[in-house]
């Protein structure tokens, strides 16, 4: 069998089994030989082969015979055994010119074959997801540095790097760019990127099928692992027990881990305090809500790759910065709404103009509009000041509690529609005379104190962002 039979016979293998399990089963595999109706592959691990004989040799059988390919029996062989060697047919073939020897030697190398392996057992990266794509702005300039500095290599500085952030803020995005960069930077590291969701389903997996050391094997030979949304293993004590292992193997030997969750470590639950403390061990940076600036600067990116894909199309004045205004819940919100905007105005024929902006996205911009809580100020009043909620709301008069109830209260009155009793009822059942009296106190003091307005100025931006 030739590679160019192989490569129609992964074609139709691709259509029959789905992107998802053609990516993670198929595309590993390698065509080594076709004897006496045997066809041989080689595969990176021993899981792999043992999954992909199980659940697929069927199939990759029946395209082989589609393909005119006399075939009984399939076998599966881990790479680096002398038992396989790469067909004759394919060596020939690569040998055609110096450019296809190279790209076989490439190919076929110790070396490449790791980097290989590890594209083709990762999660599929989207290639809109780099670097040169990542608009950065105050909320997120520190963890665009940290990305930079993992992916540009040298010795590791700090491990793991744990990004995490509300949704739509650009977690993935960041992990997508350094796995992106480094595979072109350093094709023969090993790069391993996926979920935590599936970093538990193949675990489980290798459980169920008694290949444990199969998962092992593949977990911990990574030159650099990225795990994103860790909070999903939270609660499950198997797996949170054996990301614990690979987490400590890899750091042992120096590898680089990546690893992003919706909250910082220690604000995961369930999470085991020792994974915690891990995970602490690192940087953890944390992506804040976007400001006008930043969404601005995404939405005029983003407009500038639609005027080159929608020719001709008008944007008139004000329309970003509308939207940048209004939109504030997350990136991928303002990002479906410029693309919606873009596609209604071509296929209609108009100009995008502030009118049609508002008739477009109605439905989005109702749903943006912040609607502060009580419950929220006092979350984010406790945090700033570094009390406990339960003192906040509670009855101690202390001057260091105190002070953050009064700015609560303040707060609640200027960004909620609550009335004066019902915020009374929210701050442990207290007289609306009570209410009145803090909101006024700050106000005597906001004239008075630069830091208090400073710290109210920053805690409104927070809410509203």
């Amino acid at each position: 069998m030739t590679e160019e039979t192989w490569g129609h016979v992964r074609k139709e293998l691709l259509k029959a089994v789905g992107r998802s399990s053609f990516s993670t089963w198929i595309e590993p595999l390698r065509f080594a030989d076709l004897t006496d109706g045997v066809a041989r592959f080689t595969v990176p691990t021993t899981f792999i082969g043992t999954w992909v004989e199980r659940n697929f040799a069927d199939a990759i059988r029946q395209q082989m015979l589609r393909a005119g390919v006399e075939v009984e029996r399939l076998e599966f062989a881990v790479a680096s055994s002398p038992a396989l060697r790469p067909a004759p047919a394919l060596a020939a073939h690569a040998s055609a010119s110096p450019a296809a020897a190279a790209d076989t030697a490439r190919r076929q190398g110790p070396a490449a074959a790791r980097a290989d392996d590890g594209e083709t057992l990762s999660a599929p990266l989207d290639s809109r997801f780099t670097f040169d794509s990542f608009v950065v702005g105050k909320p997120n300039e520190l963890a665009h540095a940290a990305a930079r500095r993992v992916a540009e290599g040298g010795p590791v500085t700090f491990n793991p790097l744990f990004l995490y952030g509300g949704v739509g803020l650009g977690k993935t995005h960041l992990m997508h760019a350094i796995a992106h960069e480094i595979r072109v930077k350093r094709p023969n590291l090993r790069v391993l990127y996926l979920s935590a969701e599936q970093f538990m389903y193949r675990f489980v997996q290798a459980l169920r099928e008694r290949q444990i050391m199969d998962f092992k094997e593949m977990f911990r030979s990574v030159d650099v692992l990225m795990v994103d949304d860790v909070q999903f293993i939270a609660g499950k004590d198997s797996t949170q027990e054996e990301f614990f292992h690979t987490f400590n193997a890899l750091v042992d030997q120096n590898k680089q881990i990546v690893i992003s969750a919706d909250r910082a470590p220690g604000e995961i639950k369930d999470l085991e305090d020792r994974i915690k403390s891990r995970l602490q061990c690192g940087l953890v940076v944390d992506l804040h809500p976007t400001d006008y600036e930043l969404r601005l600067g995404i939405l005029q990116q983003k407009a500038e790759y639609y005027r080159g894909q929608y020719a001709g199309l008008m944007l008139a004045e004000g329309v970003l910065e509308f939207l940048a205004h209004r939109i504030t819940t997350n990136v991928r919100v303002l990002e479906g709404a410029l693309t919606r905007l873009f596609a209604f105005a071509s296929l209609v024929g108009r100009e995008i103009t502030l009118e049609l902006a508002q008739d477009c996205l109605a439905d989005i911009l109702r749903q943006s509009e912040r609607k502060i809580t009580i419950e929220e100020i006092q979350r984010k009043v406790a945090e700033h000041y570094n009390v406990r909620l339960a003192d906040l709301i509670g009855p101690k008069r202390v001057r260091t509690i105190a002070r953050p109830r009064q700015i609560a209260m303040y707060l609640a009155k200027q960004l909620t529609p609550r009335s004066l009793p019902e915020i009374g009822r929210r701050f442990g059942g207290r007289d609306h005379t009570t209410i009145m009296h803090g909101v006024k106190k700050i106000e005597e003091l906001m004239a008075q104190d630069s830091q208090m307005a400073e710290d109210l100025q920053l805690l409104r931006r927070l809410l509203e962002s």
